[in-house]
């Protein structure tokens, strides 16, 4: 029988996935200070011990200030890199392809963690100010951000390009920059949230310009030899917000920076966006990117291993990347394995749990 589209390798520039699932970023909010731990240890281990192909760290921020929560990873300073050392050569040592997410929360940082709330943090509070394009606050309870300057943007693009040469002095193979859900990358790119009228506002090539400023400059300082993704959020949800057809065209200028796949994800920009959620319901915006010549990766709901390599069979995406689903069952790729009827690639030590053949 021929290996399902699944389980074949995909290569990106020098690095090969064993597979075409991955273990999408997920935010943890157990970090003190920015720094990964014993929980972040066990956590990414344990799914690269699954037979995840890439296993991405969660969001982790390029600033202080671009922290979703004061329990957010970061990669601002050498401690938190050597912090994650330890993780990235675990999860290599067990056959997966390390990832990290590089990212800022925007309008969107300063909040508490989702187990207590996860309302916004008052500067008084413990909390901090918020950036973003405008002064323009995600929701009526969030603080009000302060309006980046262009000075301002030249540093986070700087913060980027530093988090990126920690990455790479790790060994991390793949980064992605987080340009979706709202967050700071995202914010600049939605007429809804970004109403500049300077050279970072307006147009769509001007929305465009800041994110891909970021993008280009992560491109140069990251291994030439290695990948970088983008994620996006290919809708707000919302009218006269930011859509698949804006996506498509950003995607295009993301393949012109050496850009090796867009992954698509959705909504997050706007408070209480009537978003039509159901199996797989994202699936069309990587096809819709895809379209435009560029790699993908699919997210939303992907829970079974029939559905995931119907996605990837038909050509939908290139990969998939679950999230809930890796968080319910770890092992979620050798029990896809099974279902599909290919050897799962097991570790030594599990084998005798799992068919040979």
């Amino acid at each position: 029988m021929p290996t399902p589209h699944l389980f074949r390798p995909l290569t990106f520039r020098s690095v090969t996935l064993p597979n075409r699932i991955a273990v999408s970023p997920m935010c943890q909010y157990s970090s003190r200070d920015g720094l990964f731990d014993d929980w972040h240890l066990v956590h990414l281990g344990s799914r690269a011990v699954g037979g995840a192909g890439l296993v991405f760290t969660e969001a982790t921020s390029v600033s202080p200030e671009g922290r979703i929560s004061p329990g957010d990873a970061g990669l601002w300073n050498d401690e938190q890199a050597e912090s994650l050392r330890p993780i990235v050569r675990f999860v290599q040592e067990h056959g997966s392809v390390m990832g990290i997410q590089l990212g800022h929360a925007g309008r969107k940082a300063s909040c508490a963690r989702p187990w207590e709330g996860g309302k916004p943090i008052a500067p008084d509070a413990g909390g901090w100010v918020p950036v973003g394009p405008t002064s323009q606050a995600f929701s009526s309870e969030h603080t009000h951000p302060q309006t980046l300057t262009l000075v301002d943007c030249d540093r986070l693009i700087a913060d980027f390009v530093s988090a990126a040469k920690r990455a790479a002095d790790l060994g991390i193979e793949v980064v992605e920059v987080h340009a979706a859900h709202g967050y700071l990358l995202h914010s600049f790119l939605s007429p809804l949230s970004n109403t500049r009228d300077d050279i970072y506002g307006g147009s769509l090539e001007n929305r465009m310009a800041f994110p891909l400023r970021v993008v280009k400059a992560v491109r140069e300082a990251w291994l030439q030899d290695h990948p970088l993704f983008v994620r996006i959020s290919a809708s707000d949800w919302a009218d006269g917000g930011w859509d698949l057809e804006q996506s498509k065209a950003f995607a295009k200028e993301l393949l012109k920076l050496d850009v090796d796949l867009v992954d698509c994800s959705s909504g997050g920009n706007v408070e209480k966006a009537a978003i039509e959620t159901g199996p797989g319901y994202q699936v069309p915006f990587a096809a819709g990117v895809k379209s435009v010549g560029i790699a993908t990766g699919a997210v939303g709901e992907i829970t079974t291993a029939e559905q995931a390599e119907t996605i990837v069979r038909t050509g939908q995406a290139d990969i998939v990347l679950l999230a809930r689903e890796m968080l319910r069952d770890p092992y979620w790729p050798l029990h896809a394995a099974m279902a599909l009827k290919v050897k799962a690639a097991a570790p030594p030590q599990y084998e005798r749990a799992y068919p040979r053949s």
